[in-house]
């Protein structure tokens, strides 16, 4: 098994993973056209990345590549409409850095209120402002209104109770009841969750329907001067609507990420985002603690070992949620080589296509049940073509319900 890793990980992984017998090959630098060029060199059955693009060009540089594993949360920079028509797997590592990115928002919200970041520059300025500085509303008591109460979020809320807090959360899939659980109040809209609260915070998957959501009609229901954080994604935020409220609605904003982010780890940033005093910014760095380091390394260790040993492969994000498949088809047979052969082969002739397939071994090694998920219904004729082979004890079918 070959694998490639192009990003930084875990000092560990590249040895876990020779340990499981690979060959690993490592380079943090590859991207665009070099990772491009390594891929048709090494032709690796296992591409893992951290923040590194992976577009067409790269899934079809191997014909090996089988698998792409996400070291992180999303996938958004993960090709997927070409990896699922390569039958490439991809796979990612939720919520192992959710304890990491949730101490980033709750440093933010605590800056925000307390203009940290102000201070330590006006100090490297020899400029004492105790008047100015010392002027701040605390956060016991305050509503923070959290928009997004997946992994992430829940630990941000864990944080934010434990400091006094009152917390309204918005998530397109919590119910009532789970958000009764924990102990927060759920509203119906991010608009509606962000009406009263005196501080924001934004835990959101980048995906074409939160593409901007948090725009003008969630700036617009904020409360004046109220504090708004996000280390989820860039793109969920509209920044024209965002730096708008930041001057109309004096808002303070505590950004992790940002639409347009340099590609490279070290790079020269231009836009009115970074001009704005009211921003306050970090390098994207939410994941980036040793504590998130090895869990996203273990995380990764497991999915290549699931990988190698033909098991289902762990957080898998692009596998058909309901298959074609019509019907099922029962066969016991003889557990012998060739006899399934044979049955595909007249499934083939029949034009059934094959969308799923399991074979359950007997103690003793003597016989076997296959369960072959089709589409169509077999006719008669098939399923006693389906007998007729040697070894088969009978096939029988019936409509997936």
């Amino acid at each position: 098994m070959r694998v490639l890793i192009a990003d930084k990980l875990a000092p560990f992984v590249a040895g876990r993973l020779q340990d499981l017998g690979a060959r690993v090959e490592v380079d943090p630098k590859l991207e665009g056209e070099s990772l491009v060029v390594r891929i048709q060199e090494s032709n690796p059955e296992v591409l893992v990345v951290r923040s590194t693009k992976v577009q067409k060009a790269h899934l079809e540089a191997g014909k090996a590549l089988s698998l792409v594993i996400r070291a992180g949360a999303g996938v958004n920079t993960i090709d997927l409409v070409t990896a699922s028509a390569r039958g490439v797997y991809v796979a990612n590592c939720p919520g192992k850095n959710a304890a990491a990115v949730a101490e980033l928002a709750i440093g933010h919200l605590v800056n925000l209120d307390r203009r940290i970041a102000d201070n330590v520059f006006a100090l490297r300025a020899h400029r004492w402002d105790k008047k100015t500085f010392g002027e701040a509303r605390g956060l016991r008591g305050r509503t923070l209104a959290v928009l997004g109460v997946g992994q992430i979020g829940r630990e941000v809320i864990v944080r934010a109770k434990a400091m006094g807090m009152r917390i309204v959360g918005w998530d397109k899939f919590l119910g009532a009841a789970e958000a009764e659980a924990l102990g927060i109040a759920l509203a119906p809209t991010p608009e509606a969750a962000v009406h009263d609260a005196d501080a924001v915070t934004v835990h959101l998957a980048f995906v074409p329907e939160t593409d901007k959501r948090i725009g003008a009609s969630v700036f617009g229901a904020m409360k004046p001067g109220a504090y708004f954080v996000n280390t989820s994604r860039g793109e969920v935020v509209d920044e024209d609507a965002l730096l708008e409220a930041c001057t109309s609605k004096k808002i303070r904003a505590g950004l992790d990420v940002f639409a347009k982010e340099p590609s490279a780890s070290q790079a020269e940033v231009t836009g009115a985002v970074f001009d704005h005093p009211n921003v306050y910014g970090t390098h994207h760095i939410g994941a980036s603690t040793d504590e998130a380091e090895e869990a996203v390394g273990e995380e990764t260790v497991r999915i290549v070992r699931a990988y190698q040993a033909g098991q289902p492969i762990p957080n898998c994000v692009n596998l058909a949620q309901k298959s074609a498949a019509t019907h099922v088809i029962v066969v016991r047979h003889v557990d012998r080589v060739g006899v399934l052969a044979s049955v595909l082969r007249i499934l083939s002739e029949a034009h059934h296509n094959v969308e799923d397939m399991q074979n359950i071994v007997f103690s003793g090694n003597a016989a076997a049940c296959a369960r072959i998920d089709v589409v169509g219904e077999p006719n008669a004729d098939v399923l006693a073509r389906i007998a007729e082979i040697p070894d088969v004890f009978a096939a029988t079918t019936s409509p997936i319900v």
